[in-house]
């Protein structure tokens, strides 16, 4: 009410040619200022509007996207973290298993020794039974040669003339019988 008053006032001031208070031109002011800021507001109401709208989507689109990365190294963090906590059991396993791995390789090359040293002592029997067939044989060659040159001697230095005659005599007529 004070203010139509003023109002009211401010206007008979005009009409009568006088000048206005100041109160009354901080009216205007703030009336400009009101139709300015309403019609901005209708202006740029749809525009801001869609402007925070759109930055609020992007907001929510950056808060789903960090949360779902969240989630995603929350769910990497718990994996790693079981096998962290399988890594004990794990690393038993590859040693219990390197370690059968390593007795059965041990076990092969035992076996495999032991084929080994079976034919090589087949395999030297072998050589030593026909070194020794080849032994005899060559003893025997030269205990028949022996034989026959101790015979010769023998022969050579026992066999007289006549002896030598009558073996040729022998021979010649053992050789005429055969040919009749």
């Amino acid at each position: 009410m004070r203010m139509s008053l003023e109002l009211n006032s401010a206007i008979v001031l005009l009409a009568e040619g006088g000048a206005l208070p100041v109160a009354l031109s901080d009216v205007a002011r703030v009336v400009n200022l009101f139709l300015f800021v309403l019609l901005m507001y209708f202006l740029l109401r749809k525009p801001i509007g869609e402007a925070f709208r759109v930055r609020q989507e992007g907001i929510r689109r950056d808060l789903m996207r960090a949360q779902e990365e969240r989630d995603a190294a929350l769910a990497k963090l718990e994996e790693v973290q079981g096998r962290l906590s399988n890594l004990d059991a794990e690393v038993a396993a590859i040693r219990a298993q390197a370690e059968r791995e390593a007795r059965e390789e041990g076990e092969r090359i035992a076996r495999s020794t032991e084929d080994d040293i079976r034919k090589l002592r087949e395999q030297s029997r072998r050589e030593i039974e026909s070194a020794g067939k080849a032994a005899r044989a060559e003893l025997r060659a030269y205990t028949a040669e022996q034989s026959v040159r101790l015979a010769e001697d023998i022969i050579r230095r026992e066999m007289r003339p006549e002896d030598d005659a009558r073996l040729v005599k022998e021979y010649v007529e053992e050789l005429g019988g055969v040919g009749r």
